[in-house]
């Protein structure tokens, strides 16, 4: 009888996993990272050519409601993608969403009146919300609970390139030869990726029972109504503008913004969210006082260094690529963190870190201070959230069922437009106020700066809620195939 020999590979031994970029999840890393490199060279190309376009179009006065026609229709698109693809799969709201760009962007390389470009870019924030939700549908579609923290820092690696390269190359087209040229260009190379990835998902569903982790009751979840996501979205357009200055007209429409935000905003998110209770109303919340807080320094310090400090251009240019390489670093280490510090705890060393670049913003509002430090303060803010950002898109994805990804991430996007559409109002109307009354522009500033501890605390205390129950009992009972590890849920 011949010796009874062990199997090389015991269960001690696990098979290893694949990759990334290993044969298995290379076409998806690829299309996924292409799409998102191109929304990202796409947003950060767009944005210095708006001030351009609006003076060429006659239309300087209705700047504020273009600039922000943007983010208030992606309230809209996030809604739309997240119910999609729970009902159909990704692919669907990723398609929709790839189309509409290329047809926003030809509308606004076309502009004739200011009117045509705000309604380019208030197109193009419902495309942009479709394609942020179905990507990171898709991505829990498509990849392991071990992955997807490192498919997120992926995403947002890819936005290095694109905030480095973006703006200057933009700049140079326009002034060799027109803005309308940056559009119709960013539409041509927007096709083939996005194609790729469309085609990549046809016939892939979801994936069922990937993720049963999830401590959210089924009453928290709740799909938002369309006309609740359009009245919403004209909300935040309204308060937008009307932050921009003080006479009737402009408090009128701050006024009926805010009253239609306050009605309409809670039916769009879960249950209980300002409230926040545990599991997933937590998580959306923190999405949007970490979002607003971030968005709104990164504002304040650009505007603060060139009105009020009188620094070069240069300077605050290096501010946002400071930022973004930042940001990329930071989330390419909490990627590396699975399974050794929690998501929640994450979550509360990020708020902390951007609480520390508030204060440091806030001290270059002092004339002895150089202002070149206020540059430092958006790289510690950017490091903050690339920590923050990703980990509470991770937790949404674990308290919620795989049917319901959709859902959960069209929340955190109209969260996070929330987030910035309100903090960014509070602190333009105190930043306007303290102006009026004042001879200097920095104690206006130094007032919006310190208003922005108040969502960063907020955050700080309230990430314990964001935990996932029972992740200490499972890394003590071991590994669970159908259990993710304590950082799923992550998004970009």
């Amino acid at each position: 009888m011949l010796p009874v020999t062990s199997d090389p590979r015991e269960p001690s031994e696990p098979l290893p996993t694949p990759g990334l970029f290993s044969r298995t999840y290379l076409a998806a890393t690829a299309s996924f990272a292409a799409v998102m490199f191109l929304t990202g060279f796409a947003a950060m190309a767009v944005m210095p050519l708006l001030p351009v376009a609006a003076r060429d179009l006659d239309g300087v006065s209705l700047y504020p409601l273009v600039a922000g026609a943007f983010v208030a229709a992606s309230l809209l698109g996030g809604v739309l993608g997240g119910a999609w693809a729970d009902r159909g799969g990704a692919r669907r709201p990723l398609t929709a969403g790839v189309v509409l760009t290329v047809a926003t962007l030809l509308v606004s390389a076309t502009s004739t009146t200011i009117w045509q470009l705000g309604l380019g870019r208030f197109t193009d924030g419902i495309a942009a919300g479709l394609v942020a939700v179905s990507v990171n549908a898709a991505i829990g579609q498509s990849y392991p609970d071990h992955l997807r923290a490192r498919v997120l820092s992926l995403m947002s690696a890819c936005w290095i390139v694109p905030s480095l390269a973006g703006p200057p190359l933009a700049g140079f087209v326009a002034a060799w030869w027109s803005w309308r040229a940056v559009f119709f260009g960013l539409a041509a190379l927007t096709l083939i990726p996005a194609a790729a990835a469309v085609l990549l998902l046809r016939g892939r569903p979801g994936r069922p029972g990937a993720s049963q982790e999830f401590d959210t009751p089924e009453a928290s979840v709740r799909r938002p109504a369309l006309p609740a996501a359009v009245t919403v979205s004209v909300a935040a357009a309204l308060t937008q503008y009307g932050v921009t200055a003080w006479n009737v007209r402009h408090t009128v429409c701050a006024l009926v913004g805010v009253v239609l935000l306050v009605a309409f905003a809670p039916r769009l998110l879960p249950p209980h969210t300002w409230r926040a209770e545990g599991g997933l109303p937590a998580t959306v919340l923190l999405r949007a006082l970490t979002s607003g807080a971030y968005f709104t320094l990164e504002a304040f310090v650009p505007l603060m260094l060139s009105t009020a400090r009188h620094v070069p251009g240069m300077v605050t240019g290096f501010a946002f690529t400071g930022a973004a390489l930042a940001w990329a670093g930071a989330s390419w280490v909490q990627g590396r963190l699975q399974n050794r510090v929690p998501r929640h705890r994450l979550v509360a060393v990020g708020a902390g870190i951007m609480a520390a670049a508030v204060v440091v913003a806030a001290l270059c509002t002092l004339p002895a201070v150089p202002p070149a430090v206020a540059v430092s303060s958006m790289a510690m803010a950017a490091v903050g959230m690339g920590l923050a950002a990703p980990s509470l898109t991770l937790l949404s994805l674990a308290h919620t069922p795989a049917d319901q990804q959709g859902y959960a991430s069209g929340a955190m996007q109209i969260s996070q437009n929330l987030g910035q559409t309100l903090v960014l109002a509070v602190a333009s109307a105190l930043f306007t106020a303290i102006s009026a009354a004042s001879t200097s522009q920095l104690p206006a500033f130094a007032g919006a700066f310190a208003l922005l501890l108040l969502p960063i605390a907020g955050a700080a205390g309230l990430a314990g809620r964001t935990r996932v129950m029972g992740a200490e009992q499972q890394r003590a009972s071991g590994p669970s195939v159908a259990t993710p590890p304590a950082e799923a849920g992550k998004g970009t």
